[in-house]
């Protein structure tokens, strides 16, 4: 399978092995599908069959197949359970995992191409099978590459012997804009450079693996491979079982000792997983290995360097790191020392480094070696440091910074594809688009110009297998990152991988996660398969512990708006649902009186234009029957109730590792049900009125799953602080605007704020009589067993600011303590019997001046909190501003 001796990009050797691959043109086109050609199986070739009309490729090694059209034996057992389900079933498991892809919100930032939006991930029905026999042969070269690359880094940032014994041109490490002299002598704790490596592969027509690119930087994938098969896992728990599929489950294992080892002074180290955050293109990864791995995940915000040790910010204090598992790119690791980006990284964060104080994974400087230029050295490395050749050959590569590699170039134009020498920051500098689209004298001026910037590459014309596509079994081409992670000894490689697919050749070594669609793949084993969890046996004593202060302050922050926006978009909607059914009742008129209280309250909310609420303004706005359903679906305006629920689902996705799956999903499918709706061509108020229902139904769901699944710690109480202080606001409102328009012996107009509310039930129960103002005033400010009510709201938030993280050395209370209870003192000791006073004067009675009070008082409790317990990496966000 492998030939040890292969020079890869040595003039003389350049054609082996290639006689049955097709060369790409240096003008990039994308690749018609060869033609088809019957599939004749053991199965019948009937169109009832899922496989009966698969048709392979000419010219390419089909997976699942072999040249007379016979399924290979490692597929058979996979095949035969397919048919035996049949399409029906199939079909129906398929929906349900395609439910669960979208409801778990899995997504790739495509921010390197498509301006910085997510796309939902796209998963195949079916695996890529590989066989116990071959996988282990392939397992072989994976860790005798990854060696390799770990020496060869070792050897760079240390004592340089390539450059000294002529293995690698001096010139080509100088020349890499990615090498930096600041890298050298990091205190590397266990001897290792490369933690994780990843490794692009494809398979060239006669069947033998090449290599198509080396990940070593922060390599992306290996968190979409895992939730690949934990979905194929519950869409076919049978089959893989029947099939002896080998589990990832002891990869991940392995992930964690090489972590843990790393800080092995320490009984329980602190491990952080530093995420680009939001905006990179992986940050559902991130989340989603937090959450698998039990680490804390982080942006470089929430780390800080003192005395060059890394501590992480939270609202205990600082809380010293000692691993950093990176999933950003070194070059954006430190602004102090690099050039990257100073809100992504951590200042001072490579001194740490290098005097030992805290370990990384990837270290530091480790993307110099995943440049594509460094193909054409390393079978001579390999003979000269391991005494073989590789036994992985990659596609035949020349860099242009050497001259008879460079004539070698200009020579095979038209049959070689010209690109990037080096990846920085996982971008390549031509971007690939770019070299595609010149012609073949334009790259012969462009090599001239900037040989060292560009190599010459072979393209291996990848292998093909079947996608299951709108109900029938389709044909595309195959491109498998496979990830290994270091051991004490060698490296684990995990049995598996993830796969993506595609219709055309296009190059996909230059991002596996480009293809159109991805795939689990199954290792096959030649036993049954243990089972394997990552949770410990529990003979390590470990100490109780019920503390949740260490808690990032920009988590802290997030979360409290989360819950600011929850409660927000839930008052509007229970604002909105009697609007709309006034709007809708037999009558139908907009000039009710007590809809008059609910629009002005619309537009203290900002839901309508404040023209509404005013009688002289209103004939000159269309009707707010016309207004309200395209307005509330308008995610151009910011008080729409689709942006509410749009800044909700945002601040949760910032959070996702502290949530619960079952929350995330809650939110997840209301952001669907608004997209869904937006498309609905007609949406008058009938359809608003059940869109309606369905999200008070919805966030009561994320409120029960919240209050029962969410342990009463800082995180907890951030989230509640916001809900609370929103709904604080809510219920002023309600009341001013009852003052503002209706008075006291206004039934219609008293139901509906009980009902805005949602307390007219308990108003019911407690009073036989008709509707006054004194008992509906009760219920909505100082009735304390009403969940609703303003003193309720006032104590839940006394309580949260007192149980905040503070400097216990401090005897007085705080100035947001001192506002809290002052707050809930001033609703306590409401005049409820000086509304007699109301109407009768012109002045504002004391109940009125008392909720002004409180009204003002709030926007500088939330002020206060921000300011000593939050960060706000976007601009700063008032209450005063957000809502009158």
């Amino acid at each position: 399978m492998f030939q040890r001796d292969k020079l890869v990009g040595d003039r003389s050797h350049s054609q082996v092995g290639f006689s049955r691959i097709t060369f790409q043109k240096a003008v990039f086109t994308p690749e018609p599908l060869a033609p088809a050609t019957p599939l004749m199986t053991r199965l019948t070739a009937n169109p009832n069959h899922i496989f009966g009309n698969y048709s392979s490729m000419t010219g390419v090694y089909d997976e699942m197949c072999d040249s007379a059209g016979a399924i290979r034996p490692s597929w058979q057992p996979f095949a035969d359970a397919i048919e035996a389900l049949g399409h029906e079933e199939i079909a129906r498991r398929w929906q349900q995992a395609q439910e669960e892809v979208r409801e778990n919100g899995i997504t790739y930032n495509a921010y390197e191409g498509v301006n910085g939006n997510t796309r939902p991930w796209e998963l195949d029905a079916f695996p890529l099978v590989i066989s116990p026999e071959e996988w282990s042969e392939l397992a072989i070269g994976l860790r005798q590459r990854a060696e390799l690359l770990d020496r060869v880094l070792r050897d760079l940032f240390g004592p340089q012997t390539l450059l000294q014994r002529g293995l690698l041109p001096a010139d080509w490490l100088f020349s890499h804009p990615g090498f930096h002299r600041e890298f050298h002598k990091q205190g590397i704790r266990d001897g290792r450079f490369l933690h994780l490596y990843a490794v692009d592969l494809a398979r060239a027509p006669d069947g033998r693996w090449w290599v198509a690119g080396d990940r070593t930087d922060a390599p992306l994938g290996v968190g979409y491979a895992l939730e690949n098969r934990v979905v194929m896992s519950r869409m076919l728990p049978k089959v893989i079982h029947d099939c002896k599929v080998e589990r990832l489950a002891p990869f991940f294992i392995s992930l964690r000792k090489t972590l843990s080892v790393l800080a092995s002074h320490r009984e329980n180290p602190r491990i952080v997983i530093l995420s680009h955050g939001p905006t990179g293109p992986n940050y559902f990864e991130d989340a989603y290995l937090a959450r698998y791995l039990g680490y804390t995940l982080v942006e470089g915000g929430d780390l800080a360097v003192r005395d060059d040790r890394v501590f992480m910010k939270t609202l205990a204090g600082l809380l010293p790191v000692d691993v950093i598992f990176r999933r950003l790119s070194d070059e954006y690791c430190d602004p102090l020392e690099l050039r990257g980006n100073p809100a992504y990284g951590v200042p001072g964060l490579l001194q740490a480094a290098r005097l030992g104080n805290v370990a990384i994974a990837n270290s530091l400087g480790s993307s110099i070696i995943e440049s594509p230029s460094l193909i054409p050295f390393l079978p001579r490395i390999a003979r000269e440091w391991l005494g073989e050749g590789l036994l992985l050959p990659s596609a035949a590569t020349w860099w242009c910074g050497q001259q008879q590699a460079r004539s070698d170039v200009h020579s095979r134009l038209g049959k070689i594809s010209v690109r990037a020498a080096f990846r920085v920051a996982r971008r390549e500098s031509p971007a690939p688009e770019s070299l595609w689209a010149k012609s073949t004298d334009e790259l012969d001026r462009l090599i001239e110009a900037r040989p060292r910037d560009l190599i010459g590459q072979e393209q291996v014309s990848r292998s093909c297998g079947p996608v299951w596509r709108n109900g029938v079994c389709d044909s595309q081409r195959v491109a498998l990152r496979v990830f290994l992670v270091a051991t004490k000894d060698s490296y684990h490689v995990m049995p598996g991988g993830l796969v993506c697919m595609a219709r055309a050749s296009a190059p996909l070594d230059l991002s596996v996660l480009g293809g159109e669609v991805s795939k689990d793949a199954w290792v096959l084993s030649n036993s049954p398969v243990r089972p394997v969890t990552l949770l410990s046996a529990g003979k390590q004593s470990v100490a109780l512990r019920r503390t949740g202060a260490e808690l990032p302050s920009r988590v802290a922050d997030n979360l409290f708006w989360l819950g600011r926006h929850i409660e927000r978009a839930q008052n509007a909607c229970r604002l909105l649902r009697p609007v709309v059914s006034r709007l809708t009742s037999e009558s139908g008129s907009e000039n009710l009186p007590d809809l008059a209280v609910l629009v002005h309250c619309l537009a203290q909310h900002g839901l309508v234009e404040p023209g509404f609420a005013l009688e002289s303004m209103r004939e000159l706005l269309p009707t707010i029957s016309q207004v309200l359903p395209t307005t509330m679906l308008d995610a151009s305006q910011p008080d729409s109730l689709r942006s509410m629920f749009t800044a909700a689902h945002r601040n949760a996705g910032l959070v996702r590792d502290r949530l619960s799956l079952d929350s995330w999903r809650v939110l997840h499918r209301v952001k669907r049900e608004f997209e869904t709706t937006a498309a609905t061509p007609r949406f008058g108020l009938a359809e608003l009125l059940d869109l309606l229902n369905d999200l008070i139904g919805d966030l009561a769901t994320f409120d029960g799953l919240i209050g029962e699944s969410m342990t009463r710690t800082p995180a907890w109480r951030f989230l509640e602080l916001g809900r609370r202080l929103e709904r604080s606001q809510h219920t002023l409102a309600i009341v001013q605007s009852l003052f503002a328009v209706s008075n006291e012996n206004d039934a219609r107009a008293l139901e509906a704020v009980l009902e805005v509310a949602d307390s007219i039930m308990t108003y019911r129960g407690r009073y036989l009589a008709g509707v006054n103002l004194a008992p509906v005033l009760d219920l909505l400010l100082t009735d304390e067993t009403n969940p609703r009510s303003l003193v309720f709201q006032l104590e839940a938030i006394a309580d949260h600011v007192e149980h905040l993280p503070r400097d216990d050395s401090q005897p007085l209370r705080g100035a947001d303590q001192r506002i809290a209870l002052s707050m809930l003192h001033s609703a306590r000791m409401l005049d409820l019997d000086s509304l007699q006073e109301h109407r009768a004067s012109a002045k504002s009675t004391p109940l009125e001046r008392a909720l002004t009070r409180i009204s003002t008082q709030l926007p500088k409790l939330s002020n206060l909190i921000g300011h000593r317990y939050l960060i706000h990496a976007d601009l700063p966000r008032q209450m005063s501003e957000a809502r009158p």
